[in-house]
């Protein structure tokens, strides 16, 4: 036998494997927060506070239609009636059991509704960048559809519609955010009851947050558009058909507008995620432009 001959019992590539340097472990690396689709603060700050002049001035120019109002609201009661859908004042008795619960209605609808939604945004910038373009995009694209019903449809709320023969709540029990006289009321247009932004909003926050989280208690975030719903129509400020309405366009909104969805990059190649992912993968979110 050849002394050069490798054994018969040993791999040819044993040597090689036996003097191979094993690869040194590396730590697994903790998951970074991805902040790739947070835009610009200040850019964004003037752009929510430019959205939000634009809709009040958009508002006011539906002041005035005071008769077109109140027959668009005797018509909206009565598609109520004819769709056998339950009175306002079924919910408004309730309210009215006793005094301490209208106040807290009053506050609710008074002070819960912008400040939610603002805290709502914040976090989602804070924590969730790309759900936060994704929400904020939405939220814009329903107030600009309402805006345009305010000024197509104006109507006058169930609780000036002496048909409804409703408490105005707010100025009886307090707190309220309009003025006695609709007519002079420089601060807010009340001929603006349909869609119901109070509800919108507040069934955008809890999707947003159900969508945003992981928790398994998320789904108890649908508890502020309940409570917005039952505020609203007991306090008689909206009908039914207004929370209805703001719940057809956020649909609408939801199925035009997409989360963005996150893939990984590796070696200029992209693709969902799903497969294994490598240690130089660096995650990207597609569809979260600013």
């Amino acid at each position: 036998m050849d002394s050069q001959t490798e054994p018969a019992d040993r791999p040819p590539d044993a040597a090689v494997r036996r003097t191979r340097p094993r690869p040194a472990h590396t730590p697994a690396q903790p998951a970074r927060r991805d902040t790739s689709a947070r835009p610009p603060l200040v850019r964004e700050l003037l752009l929510v506070v430019g959205l939000f002049v634009v809709y009040k001035a958009g508002r006011q120019l539906a002041t005035g239609h005071t008769a077109e109002a109140f027959r668009n609201a005797r018509h909206v009661w009565d598609w109520e009636r004819a769709a056998h859908l339950p009175g306002e004042g079924t919910v408004q008795r309730a309210l009215l059991h006793g005094d301490a619960l209208v106040h807290v209605a009053n506050t609710y609808y008074a002070t819960v509704h912008f400040p939610a939604t603002v805290a709502f945004l914040v976090w989602l910038y804070l924590r969730r960048p790309a759900h936060y373009v994704w929400a904020r995009r939405v939220l814009a694209a329903v107030t600009a559809a309402a805006l345009v019903l305010h000024l197509t449809f104006p109507l006058a709320p169930p609780r000036m519609l002496g048909a409804a023969r409703l408490v105005d709540t707010g100025q009886v029990y307090g707190p309220t955010v309009y003025g006695a006289r609709p007519a002079t009321d420089s601060v807010a247009n009340q001929f603006a009851a349909m869609p119901s932004l109070h509800f919108g909003w507040a069934l955008m926050v809890a999707v947003g947050l159900i969508v945003a989280t992981r928790s398994r208690w998320r789904w108890l975030w649908l508890l502020h558009p309940l409570f917005t719903l039952l505020v609203i129509v007991g306090t008689a400020n909206h009908y039914w058909l207004d929370a209805i309405v703001a719940t057809a366009l956020l649909g609408i909104a939801l199925a035009v507008i997409h989360l963005p969805h996150r893939t990984v990059t590796t070696a200029g190649r992209s693709r969902h995620l799903g497969g294994p992912e490598k240690a130089d993968s660096v995650p990207e979110l597609v569809g979260a432009g600013r």
